[in-house]
C-alpha cells in the first residue's frame, strides 16, 4: 500500500469536519484536489470508511411525553394482533395529486428511456381515504370530493357494515384533524366496538398505510397522464383493485423498545 494511514486519516477527517471546500457536494475530485491524491484513490478511502457525502437523509424526532406510549400500544397491534378483531390502519391523504407535462410522453425504446418536459401543467388533486387490514393487506380506498369529515364517517359505516358484528375493531389512525373532529367522536359513541389508536403528531409513519401511500403516486399516478380528475380518481381505484389481487403484506420487524431506544440514543 503507497498511502500511509496518515493521509488515510486525513482524507477522513477533512470529509468528516472540513468545510465544503467551497462546493454545496464534497466530490472524490474536490477532495483528491484538496488532500492532492487521485480520485480513485478517495474513493477508495470513502468506501473503506463508509463514507457516502452524495447521500442525505432526512429525519423528525416526535417530542410529545406520550410518543413512547403509542408506540408500544400501537406495536402491540402488529406484532401481537388481539384474537377475534380487525386491525386496520386508516389515513386521509387531503390532495393526491398528479400533474402533466405540457407535451406529449415520448414512450420508452431501446437504448431510449422514457421522457417527459419538464415543466408541467394541470394539476389534478382529489382527496383520498383509505384503510390498510394488517393481517391480509387488503385495501379499501375512496375518494372524497366533499367534506372530507362527512364521508370519513361514511367510510366507517361501510366498513362497519362490511365486517361481522362479532369481531372488534382496532383502528390505527394519525393525528389528522379529520379524525378528532366533533361529529366522528360522536359517531364512535354510539358504536363501542370500534377501537381508536392515534398515533403522535410526527409519529405518523408507525401506521403503515403511509407505507402504501408512499407507493401510489410512484407506481401508478407519475409515469401516466391524467386529463382529469376523474381520470386520476380511476387511477387510484384500478391500483387499489390491482394490489387487492396478489396483496404482499408488510413485514413488521422491529419491536417497541427497538424504537423507543433508538430514538432516545
Amino acid at each position: 500500500r503507497r498511502v500511509g494511514d496518515d493521509v488515510v486519516e486525513r482524507v477522513v477527517r477533512e470529509t468528516l469536519e472540513a468545510p465544503r471546500l467551497g462546493s454545496k457536494q464534497l466530490s472524490t475530485r474536490s477532495m483528491a484536489a484538496h488532500c492532492g491524491l487521485s480520485p480513485s484513490t478517495v474513493s477508495r478511502i470513502w468506501q473503506d470508511f463508509g463514507l457516502q457525502p452524495h447521500r442525505e437523509e432526512t429525519f423528525q424526532l416526535c417530542e410529545e411525553p406520550l410518543f413512547a406510549p403509542q408506540v408500544r400500544d400501537i406495536m402491540g397491534l402488529y406484532l401481537h394482533p388481539p384474537e377475534r378483531a380487525v386491525v386496520l390502519c386508516v389515513a386521509a391523504q387531503p390532495k393526491t395529486e398528479a400533474t402533466n407535462p405540457t407535451q406529449p410522453m415520448s414512450s420508452m425504446q431501446p437504448d431510449f428511456p422514457e421522457r417527459r418536459t419538464d415543466d408541467l401543467w394541470a394539476r389534478r388533486s382529489s382527496s383520498l381515504i383509505s384503510s390498510l387490514e394488517d393481517a391480509t393487506v387488503q385495501l379499501i380506498g375512496k375518494c372524497s370530493k366533499r367534506n372530507p369529515t362527512v364521508d370519513f364517517r361514511k367510510f366507517l359505516n361501510g366498513i362497519g357494515a362490511a365486517v361481522p358484528t362479532g369481531l372488534e375493531f382496532h383502528l390505527v389512525l394519525d393525528n389528522f384533524g379529520t379524525h378528532k373532529a366533533a361529529m366522528i367522536h360522536d359517531w364512535l359513541a354510539g358504536y363501542p366496538r370500534f377501537h381508536l389508536h392515534i398515533t403522535a403528531t410526527s409519529g405518523a409513519w408507525i401506521s403503515q398505510v403511509k407505507r402504501w401511500f408512499a407507493d401510489l403516486p410512484e407506481q401508478q399516478i407519475r409515469h401516466g397522464t391524467l386529463g382529469n380528475t376523474q381520470e386520476l380518481e380511476e387511477a387510484i381505484e384500478e391500483y387499489v383493485a390491482v394490489q387487492n389481487q396478489n396483496p404482499q403484506p408488510f413485514i413488521w420487524t422491529k419491536s417497541a423498545e427497538e424504537i423507543v431506544n433508538s430514538l432516545e440514543a
